[in-house]
């Protein structure tokens, strides 16, 4: 990429499941990005999404608003507005909504091209 490049919201890719939804901002796909991959994620009350890995890539995570518990490989964290997490590659992971409201999150991926892996 050589310069730069505006993705509208409305231009953003947006994946439904069950639990929540996933909105992709940059990425390899989207062809605005040749580092990394950021979205946001959205998950409902009570809700979890599935355990999965990245095995070709770092995951950080921010909750924008709500509550959640981020379980990693046999631990677990509870979080809220305003904590990040960081897993490394490969480690089995999932966020479970432990608050009345949606939880928000954004997260960054170190890879345009992100594996995932156990979904």
């Amino acid at each position: 990429m050589k310069e730069a490049m505006v993705l509208k919201a409305n231009e953003a890719v947006v994946e439904e499941f069950d639990w929540g939804k996933l909105y992709w901002f940059a990425s390899g796909k989207l062809g605005n990005s040749d580092k990394m991959t950021i979205g946001k994620c959205i998950i409902k009350p009570g809700c979890e999404n599935p355990r999965h890995r990245h095995s070709n890539c770092q995951e950080i995570l921010h909750v924008l608003s709500g509550k959640i518990i981020h379980y990693v490989e046999d631990e677990y964290f509870q979080m809220g507005t305003g904590d990040t997490i960081t897993i490394p590659p490969g480690l089995l992971h999932s966020a479970k909504n432990a608050g009345s409201e949606d939880a928000i999150l954004m997260i960054a991926f170190s890879s345009a091209e992100r594996k995932t892996e156990g979904k």
